[in-house]
């Protein structure tokens, strides 16, 4: 897949301590994009090399590109298998698919770069699969650029569930004050209305009881927002939205012994939620749950794919053409989604 290592790095091997740390696949994102920016920064970050192996899917001479842009001397070592990787606080591990230009343009939509960003996230699913890492992280990709490069999916989700050949996926958004799940997410309004009913609401509920448990939070305690204002006010608001696809598929997961209450009025839910009372709200649609999520700070949201056969975590943000290669995106997003992932993996 690659040639020799650009520059092999020296120093500091992992010591024995270190031995069991998760590999991590990081893809590098839509290569026009922040992406290489807040990648090199995070696979370089002290609190992750002590958590995690992470060995990046993208293009080398992207990275560098990166590097230089970020103020950062590093050594890049492509590499054709994980244990091939050298983790001494310098080094940019790369498995190198070389798919980009030099002369790529940042902050600019580019096929290329759409088609590159699929091929890593391709790779990296591989990857996880056979079991070579233990987790996917991933930078963010521009889904018109996806389009444009060939791939029609409405995202990372559903093209990783594609890839996985997963039938069906959840969407959570994690930040230290509050865990949203979405029941539809890169649909319209009135798609995602129609789309929701109670078995949805009930499989919804039930894996992100199954990941808050897996992640050490032995009865989670979940809150199911409604669709209308008022959680329809007795049928006041809406069509009897709540009553007919919501209440059965929550009533079906308290059957199955989920500590799920539902539906509430959504406003009511995310400030309860918020101050402590429940551990995981369940979001109808995709606004619903982002907002609250994204008013918190994007810097501290991590996108996680409930559902999949492999662990993925990502950012909570988008490609942000108009700062990338100027030396202002913040990694501190990456950083979270690179712990999560590491910790979800050692568990």
């Amino acid at each position: 897949m690659s040639s020799p290592s650009i520059a092999v790095a020296t120093g500091r091997l992992l010591d024995d301590s270190a031995v069991s740390t998760p590999y991590v696949a990081v893809t590098m994102g839509d290569g026009a994009g922040i992406g290489p920016e807040v990648t090199v920064a995070a696979v370089l970050d002290e609190t992750i090399l002590a958590e995690c192996r992470p060995v990046v899917v993208g293009d080398a001479s992207r990275l560098r590109a990166a590097a230089e842009t970020i103020g950062r001397t590093i050594e890049l070592r492509r590499i054709d298998a994980v244990e091939d990787a050298v983790f001494d606080g310098r080094t940019v591990n790369v498995f190198d698919l070389g798919l980009l230009p030099e002369d790529l343009p940042w902050g600019e939509l580019s096929p290329v770069a759409g088609d590159a960003a699929y091929q890593y996230i391709k790779v990296a699913s591989e990857l996880a699969m056979a079991g070579k890492v233990q987790a996917i992280c991933t930078a963010p990709l521009n889904k018109e650029a996806l389009h444009a490069g060939g791939h029609v999916y409405p995202g990372h989700t559903e093209l990783l569930a594609a890839l996985t050949e997963t039938e069906e996926v959840s969407m959570m958004l994690s930040t230290p004050k509050l865990r949203v799940i979405h029941v539809t997410t890169h649909i319209g309004l009135i798609d995602a209305v129609a789309k929701i009913e109670p078995g949805l609401v009930q499989r919804t509920i039930e894996r992100g009881h199954e990941a808050l448990v897996r992640a050490g939070i032995p009865q989670p305690r979940i809150g199911v927002a409604a669709i209308n204002p008022h959680a329809g006010e007795n049928g006041l608001f809406g069509y009897d939205e709540e009553a007919q696809k919501i209440a059965p598929g929550v009533e079906a997961a308290r059957a199955n012994g989920v500590d799920a209450v539902g539906p509430l009025p959504a406003d009511t839910l995310f400030f309860l939620a918020g101050r402590g009372d429940y551990d995981l709200v369940v979001a109808m649609y995709h606004d619903q749950g982002h907002g609250p999520v994204k008013v918190l700070g994007i810097e501290a949201g991590v996108n996680i794919t409930v559902g999949l056969p492999v662990i993925r975590t990502s950012v909570d943000h988008g490609t942000a053409f108009d700062i990338a290669g100027k030396n202002i995106a913040d990694s501190r997003s990456m950083v979270e989604a690179l712990h999560q992932a590491a910790e979800m993996a050692t568990r």
